[in-house]
């Protein structure tokens, strides 16, 4: 083949040139624009024309301002003289419009310009290229509109804040107005009916948003109302299925049953409308109602199945919502249930608590009255939060006050009580779920005070250290040894043994109490004890002073303030005597007790004292050796306690008709309020308490 000369490549270039601009003006579907340095129009291509929808013999010379009704003509304009001016090119420069070939519909055009020059170079106006990219620019908005609703939408588990985040993400980008309504029972955490859903039940207005600000709700926020029969909003929560109403004018039959969106529709412009369910799990939770009125275009096919997509993802949230609040009520009712409900009535201490929730956790506090005017004093904290956690801690203080029942030494006490946290951790271990396995770790501390002998007795299990305010003033941490916490097993309980005067305010605590404010838990503590001081302060005031000091409006954790000021219990309440082991001192020990029992003007409990005084030291004599102790405390109930240097537990029997012997302990036990053993380091104190309501 032979070479094509220059003159031939050249005229081949020029026919080339000719066929591409030929088809840019007659095939291609891209709108091509070509004006004048006045920015009039001089020659387009047949896309732009139909674009357009304005006969040919009107668009040649016509400027801007006539070839673009319904799109931003001053921000084309001002392109095009920028173009024209600098030489400088626009790419792909969206602009949003109504043309007249759709003008019920806004469209989407991707604006390019560039500008034209001949062949030396000087100016000859400005091409413009249009590409209509509604679909594409839709189909982006929608699924930023999604991923805007997946961040911002369900951060807490707050139905009514769910649905507020809900109405702001809508609008304006999908609705011109949105309101969202609940079902009133759902509010209260009660579980969904799978029955169908009539206009019979309640809905709460939760949220409602609108695109201009005059814009005012229907029902106001948090009120209940109704959607009336054979409404599209009724039917939608009957068949949870969503309805779209492209068109909505004076025809429209159902707005008759319901004046007040009648009113909102022709009076407030309304003119098209979705109704889309919040259902889950097969269950209606709400309604979100979607209305146009600002923008020109109806709702379509895509606006429906986006606006049940976000829907579906509200009421996920929401029903996360509900879920966590019907969890978190049973939670609290079972632990309000399980934590004691008056206050105790002891000589020998003033108690005084305060417990601020942070929602359900495993805090738990017990002032329990012990054998001999003593005092048991309880502070806890089962890890986690829920109703797991609320039944751990019902166990745990069951537990402890069985334990405290049997008077035994507060280190003895919480080594047992860890046994049963190991045997709870692994009987649930077998029988559960893991990913539902209950907590099992908790903290404890536990305290006996006892107002005769002023002595108090501390173990603790990984529990904050209790707070000792002074009488004369000042307050310190107790150095009590920590211990490990419950259920997670390491080196045996210690005690501590102290001798309080009287007037001293102990203060026991959660980690709660020292987690509420900046600085740590050693600020807290130091805080803690500059606001327990002075002693004399009543407790009451001292205790709310704490709780508003060391805590935040809102917790972020459960937290327990226990405060107890100590007493003796007088010395004329107290008769103590010592007793040889001779069976001959029996008929002494009555007589002394009726004796003290006159003195005290309780003559009417003479028959039942003597009875168990007898009872009890008669078998201290018959098996055990050594001096006998006898001693009669007046306190809330009237306790008398024989104390001998054996460590043999005596054994209640229930004799038969023939036997001689085996009725004491069951006569006790028959006459006194209650009865039972603690162990000293001699030996054993057997003891009974007699209510004066007896006599």
């Amino acid at each position: 083949m032979g070479a094509v000369s220059p003159d031939g490549a050249g005229e081949r270039d020029r026919d080339i040139d000719q066929a591409t601009l030929a088809m840019v003006f007659s095939q291609s579907p891209v709108s091509l624009y070509i004006h004048d340095l006045d920015l009039r129009l001089v020659k387009y291509n047949t896309a732009g024309r139909e674009l357009r929808g304005v006969p040919p013999a009107e668009l040649l010379g016509q400027p801007m301002s006539e070839l673009a009704p319904g799109f931003d003509f001053p921000t084309i304009e001002q392109i095009m003289k920028r173009v024209r001016d600098t030489g400088e090119p626009v790419f792909e420069q969206e602009m949003r419009g109504f043309p007249r070939s759709d003008p019920g519909t806004e469209h989407v055009v991707s604006m390019s310009a560039f500008r034209l020059h001949d062949a030396a170079g000087r100016p000859l106006g400005v091409a413009v290229s249009l590409v209509d990219v509604t679909d594409r620019a839709r189909a982006r908005a929608r699924l930023e509109l999604i991923h805007r609703a997946n961040e911002r939408v369900g951060t807490t588990l707050d139905i009514a804040h769910t649905a507020e985040e809900l109405a702001e993400v809508v609008v304006p980008e999908l609705a011109d107005v949105v309101t969202i309504d609940v079902l009133d029972s759902a509010l209260r955490g009660e579980a969904p009916s799978l029955r169908m859903v009539d206009e019979r039940l309640p809905l709460r207005r939760m949220a409602f948003r609108a695109a201009r600000e005059t814009e005012r709700s229907l029902t106001p926020i948090g009120e209940v109302g109704r959607f009336p029969a054979g409404t599209p909003h009724a039917q939608s929560l009957i068949d949870l299925r969503p309805r779209l109403i492209r068109r909505l004018d004076d025809d429209t039959g159902w707005p008759a049953d319901d004046p007040a969106r009648a009113e909102l529709i022709h009076g407030g412009g309304v003119h098209s409308a979705m109704m889309v369910p919040l259902a889950a799990r097969g269950a209606a939770l709400g309604l979100v109602s979607f209305y146009r009125w600002r923008r020109e275009g109806p709702f379509d096919d895509d606006d429906l199945a986006l606006a049940a997509g976000l829907a579906d993802r509200g009421a996920v949230c929401m029903e996360n919502a509900r879920r966590y609040l019907r969890e978190h009520t049973i939670a609290s009712v079972l632990q309000r249930s399980l934590l004691p409900s008056h206050p105790v009535t002891l000589s020998g201490m003033e108690v005084v608590h305060g417990y601020r929730s942070a929602g359900a956790g495993g805090d738990w506090f017990d002032v329990i009255p012990l054998s001999g005017a003593r005092v048991g004093l309880v502070v806890g904290d089962v890890a986690g939060r829920g109703i797991h956690a609320a039944a751990t801690m019902g166990r745990l203080r069951t537990a402890i006050r069985t334990l405290a029942a049997l008077d035994l030494a507060p280190d003895e006490t919480l080594a047992r009580l860890d046994d049963l946290v190991l045997s709870l951790e692994n009987e649930d271990a077998g029988s559960m779920d893991p990913t539902e396995k209950p907590p099992t770790s908790a903290t404890c501390i536990y305290a006996v005070y006892d107002p005769i002998s002023r002595h108090c007795w501390f173990a603790r299990a990984g529990h904050p250290p209790p707070v000792l305010v002074h009488p004369a003033g000042g307050a310190e941490i107790l150095d009590i040894p920590a211990g490990p916490p419950l259920g997670v097993g390491g080196p045996p309980f210690e005690s501590a043994e102290l001798d309080l005067l009287d007037g001293s305010v102990l203060a026991l605590y959660t980690k709660g109490l020292l987690t509420g404010r900046p600085g740590g838990a050693d600020a807290a503590l130091t805080q803690l004890q500059r606001v327990l001081t002075p002693a004399d302060r009543p407790l009451d005031e001292r205790c709310g002073d704490v709780l508003h000091t060391l805590l935040p409006a809102r917790p972020s954790d459960d937290a327990v303030l226990l405060l107890a000021r100590t007493r003796t219990l007088a010395a004329d309440r107290v008769a103590t005597w010592t007793l040889p082991c001779d069976p001959a001192i029996v008929a002494t020990a009555r007589t002394m007790t009726a004796r003290q029992l006159a003195a005290w003007n309780l003559d009417d409990l003479t028959f039942n004292t003597e009875l168990v005084v007898s009872e009890l030291v008669t078998n201290a004599i018959r098996y055990a050796t050594g001096p006998i102790g006898l001693r009669l405390i007046r306190d809330t109930a009237l306790s008398c306690e024989v104390s001998d240097c054996s460590s043999t537990a005596p054994h209640l029997r229930h004799a038969r008709t023939m036997d001689e012997r085996g009725r004491g302990l069951f006569l006790v036990a028959q006459t006194t309020q209650r009865w039972g053993t603690r162990y000293t380091p001699d030996g054993k104190t057997v003891w009974a308490e007699i209510s004066e309501a007896a006599a």
